[in-house]
């Protein structure tokens, strides 16, 4: 059965980057992780006389509730990667001790005298695909509702639970990142009720266009909005704010803050190797959403910690 964490990239690529990430909030609140599992220009080994270019890149960032974001970043050449077939179900990513697979990741890294492990498993009822333009890229979302469990070591101190958090696994690919974009997800937890979430994307496209879309899985159902009015949004403050509606009648409003001390900048590598360019990631962003329906009553769900938000450009 095919999957939406099939490899697409295979290794011969000249120029291209693959990318399976997670972001997982801590059930207890008292923080977030973000998992990333990056192959990039295989072909001609990443990015050469470029140490953050390596060709396979392991991520671990820890976004501490009050606290500063830390990121530990691990490069590996292409001997002893171990990724499976283009197209090849279930599929797998391995390299030195680190791996991703359908249902779970591990890690185990050492970073500038920091220590630290993980071995999680997630189960999720929704996937999604959100942008598919063929050789251009794709952001898909195997695991939009993701609860995790397993543990997480950082430094000695450990992070253990069944569950442990909850969040998104997803899988992005591309020849180029886009000049801008705008992304999202929101996972809300409802006592006795599945767990809604909300991702949205908006970004730069040739001639002048720009894609935009949401997807909200609310009640075991999909909803799509196509049309996202972002008026009251601030990219300097990173909140973003939107709008939209779908024509059975569903209004959607959505605010999404990623400001604060949790906000995080990372330089990313361009696949022409010609320089880098600011990430801003908040993997620790509270969002609210109103829903709307004819003749229903108003309903307002809220994360203080169970979002993410990414801006460039």
């Amino acid at each position: 059965m095919a999957t939406l964490n099939e490899v697409f990239s295979s290794l011969s690529v000249p120029r291209r980057y693959e990318v399976w990430f997670v972001r997982m909030g801590l059930a207890d609140g008292s923080g977030a992780w973000w998992f990333r599992y990056l192959l990039m220009n295989p072909g001609r080994d990443g990015c050469v006389g470029n140490p953050r270019g390596m060709p396979v890149q392991v991520w671990a960032t820890w976004f501490p509730a009050g606290g500063k974001p830390q990121s530990f970043i691990q490069g590996f050449s292409l001997e002893g990667v171990d990724l499976s077939r283009r197209g090849q179900s279930p599929f797998h990513f391995r390299i030195g001790g680190n791996g991703i697979e359908e249902n779970s990741c591990q890690g185990s890294m050492e970073v500038d005298g920091h220590t630290i492990s993980w071995n999680l498993r997630y189960h999720s009822s929704f996937c999604v695909t959100l942008s598919d333009k063929g050789w251009i890229g794709f952001s898909r979302t195997p695991h939009s509702d993701a609860l995790f469990s397993g543990q997480i070591t950082l430094d000695g101190h450990s992070f253990t639970g069944d569950p442990l958090g909850f969040g998104v696994q997803g899988h992005n690919c591309g020849y180029r990142h886009r000049n801008f974009w705008t992304w999202a997800h929101a996972y809300f937890p409802r006592a006795g009720r599945s767990a809604t979430t909300l991702e949205a994307l908006v970004y730069e496209m040739p001639f002048g266009l720009v894609f935009r879309k949401a997807v909200l899985w609310h009640d075991g159902q999909q909803h799509v909005f196509r049309h996202l009015d972002e008026t009251g949004s601030d990219r300097d403050n990173m909140q973003w704010k939107f709008r939209s509606a779908v024509r059975n009648g569903i209004r959607l409003e959505a605010v999404i803050n990623g400001g604060g001390s949790s906000l995080h900048r990372l330089p990313y590598i361009k696949t022409d190797c010609s320089g880098s360019f600011e990430v801003a990631n908040n993997s620790l962003a509270s969002a609210s959403i109103l829903l709307e329906s004819a003749g229903g009553v108003p309903e307002t769900l809220e994360a203080t910690t169970g979002a993410v938000l990414e801006i460039v450009g």
